[in-house]
């Protein structure tokens, strides 16, 4: 069964970086188009970012220019470099497959603060 464990979240102030790691167990990861998605509290869940495995890339408006995801096959790794981190950035952050295929991880939390 696939797992899904992120990690880096934290702690900044408004203008910061933080670096948010996740790891897939499984041999499909390769395979997939790998994304980040949020979910501040009393709000849907959202697509933050998403490669495909011949590495393009997605971005909403929201994160564009900020925010860069990137993928390591060979570790089933799926990063996402987030700079000038916004007080609206808070949430709980989530790496899936596209169109949050297999489980939900637990999540990492992203605090920004003013």
């Amino acid at each position: 069964q696939v797992q899904l464990v992120e990690s880096g979240g934290g702690l900044v102030q408004a203008g910061g970086s933080l670096r948010l790691s996740c790891v897939m167990s499984g041999s499909w990861f390769s395979l997939n188009t790998m994304a980040w998605y949020r979910q501040a509290p009393g709000k849907q869940r959202e697509l933050v970012a998403s490669i495909t495995r011949a590495g393009d890339l997605y971005y909403p408006y929201s994160v564009k220019g900020r925010f860069t995801i990137s993928r390591d096959n060979a570790k089933n790794m799926v990063y996402l470099q987030m700079n000038s981190l916004k007080p609206e950035d808070t949430s709980v952050y989530y790496c899936n497959a596209i169109n949050g295929i297999y489980p939900w991880g637990p999540g990492t939390q992203v605090t920004v603060s003013y």
